[in-house]
């Protein structure tokens, strides 16, 4: 089922405006989500397509949070199985399907995962993997993701991983692994993809609005941008603030993971073709993945260290985890990548419930629904990105059931987001591989100014057209919202600066604020 561009999916600052002038009635809505990453907007998605009066509330930006810090990779599974694990790894699977097949075919695309073959990895290690591998393709024949968009996995020669990843240390290669998954264009996009969906089907989608206190029936809020105080009355609220979660729940007691990234520039690396996985030494199963980006960048992560204390706005990997990611990724690389290589770095905080496992790489990726015993607030924590939507549809249905709710049936496995379809013919190329069919909104705003078409810098391949587009359709509100969530040019240190000063230039209505990192 497609999707296309609507009034009704544009999110901008006025209707923010009146969605918040429409809530000071005393009708109260069947849900209030709270949490504007992926499993909030997840649920504000499903919940408004069944019908149900939503209004979600994020007190910063869209995927202001871990959903703008992944590894951008929706994952089948593969390293659950290697734990034995099948109900998540074929969750996984399923999902990933759903995913590229209907949902978001214009923002998840198969991305090629090679694991080559060196001294590191025993001859019975290998011959492990690759049956883990088979294992993975037999969940993909399951979950009937076609071979077509996602082909078997295979062993290639020495020579063949050469081509497909020209770093790639010679001595000792006898060859590599090669199997499939997906790859997001960028998280945060995804996200907003499936807010304007929501606010598409009726949902009330209001960045900038905190909520200070819960009741039985009742969220307070207060408007970040402008200090004025709300009340939301609700039959049911959702509580899917991530890692911020138990901050409005006592009941909630949660173990952070920490997960950084860091990024270097593609040539570093021979341009390579396809995503190079390196195993973690006394770790089977768990690895280090640098993953090619568009546009000249490469993503090597990730860490999975528990973290204690506050969650910072913006984090970024110690010293330790740059060490730690450079230390594995090396051991296949045929000259070293040093610290002076990484351009940008970022970092995540997963939602894991607190267990007794030894480190948090133990803890369960399994998602969780806990009711809190005094308000009836339903919280969700844990989860995977890859799981999202199979995280809201059981928390929508636990809505309906508690809430006696009338409601339609789920709906969300076939329901397309903006943007899938099939791009008019003609449209410029770069602009369909970020935006799907709202290509031709993008493009339309260079029709009269055909500067805005041209990219902000050199280096930079993001144009004023898009920047019009954050404003007026992706509810881009701050020059922050832009730059590091709208594109993900921001976390490039050197380009920063010189995004910002083009998004000030081409959006000047925009607000600045600062984030604190850590």
């Amino acid at each position: 089922m497609g999707s296309s561009t609507s009034d009704d999916a544009a999110l901008n600052g006025a209707r923010r405006e009146q969605d918040l002038a429409d809530l000071a009635g005393d009708e109260a809505v069947d849900l209030v989500v709270i949490g504007g990453g992926f499993t909030g907007v997840g649920v504000a998605l499903d919940a408004a397509a069944r019908g149900l009066s939503v209004v979600l509330i994020e007190r910063n930006d869209l995927a202001s949070g871990t959903s703008s810090l992944s590894s951008k990779l929706a994952h089948g599974g593969l390293r659950y199985l290697a734990k034995l694990d099948v109900p998540i790894a074929w969750e996984s699977a399923v999902e990933r399907g759903h995913l590229m097949g209907q949902i978001a075919p214009h923002l998840i695309r198969p991305l090629q995962m090679l694991l080559p073959l060196h001294s590191g990895v025993s001859h019975v290690d290998a011959t492990m993997l690759r049956a883990g591998f088979a294992a993975g393709d037999v969940l993909r024949m399951l979950a009937r993701t076609p071979k077509s968009l996602l082909p078997r996995p295979s062993r290639v020669s020495a020579a063949d991983v050469q081509q497909l990843a020209p770093a790639t240390a010679t001595s000792g290669l006898r060859g590599g692994l090669l199997s499939w998954d997906g790859q997001l264009v960028d998280d945060a996009r995804l996200v907003v993809a499936i807010a304007r969906t929501a606010a598409a089907h009726g949902a009330r989608i209001i960045t900038y609005a905190a909520a200070t206190s819960v009741e039985a029936d009742r969220v307070h809020v207060t408007d970040q941008l402008t200090g004025e105080r709300h009340t939301i009355r609700a039959k049911q609220i959702v509580n899917a603030a991530g890692v911020w979660a138990d901050t409005l729940s006592d009941d909630v007691e949660l173990a952070p993971s920490k997960g950084s990234h860091l990024l270097v520039r593609a040539e570093r690396l021979g341009e390579p073709s396809v995503a190079v996985t390196a195993p973690v030494p006394g770790h089977f199963g768990r690895f280090v993945f640098a993953v090619p980006w568009d546009d000249g960048l490469v993503m090597i992560g990730l860490t999975d260290d528990p973290h204690n204390g506050p969650i910072p706005a913006r984090a970024r990997p110690d010293d330790d985890e740059r060490s730690f990611l450079l230390e594995v990724i090396n051991a296949v690389l045929q000259e070293s990548l040093t610290p002076e290589d990484i351009v940008g770095s970022y970092a995540g905080f997963r939602p894991l419930l607190k267990s007794k496992g030894d480190s948090s790489s133990d803890l369960s990726r399994k998602h969780a629904l806990l009711r809190d015993p005094h308000t009836g607030m339903l919280t969700m924590v844990g989860g995977k990105l890859t799981g999202y939507r199979r995280m809201a549809e059981d928390a929508v249905d636990a809505v309906v059931k508690t809430g006696g709710l009338k409601a339609r049936p789920c709906s969300t496995t076939t329901l397309g987001l903006v943007g899938a379809g099939t791009p008019r013919p003609g449209l410029p190329e770069h602009l369909i591989r970020r935006y799907g069919t709202d290509a031709e909104t993008v493009a339309a705003y260079g029709a009269d100014d055909p500067a805005l078409n041209e990219p902000v810098r050199a280096g930079i391949p993001f144009t004023g057209a898009e920047i019009r587009f954050a404003v007026e359709h992706e509810l881009a509100v701050t020059v922050e919202d832009v730059i590091d969530r709208r594109t993900r040019w921001g976390l490039v240190d050197a380009d920063r600066e010189d995004l910002a000063a083009a998004v000030r230039r081409h959006a000047p209505e925009l607000i600045e604020t600062t984030q604190e990192e850590g």
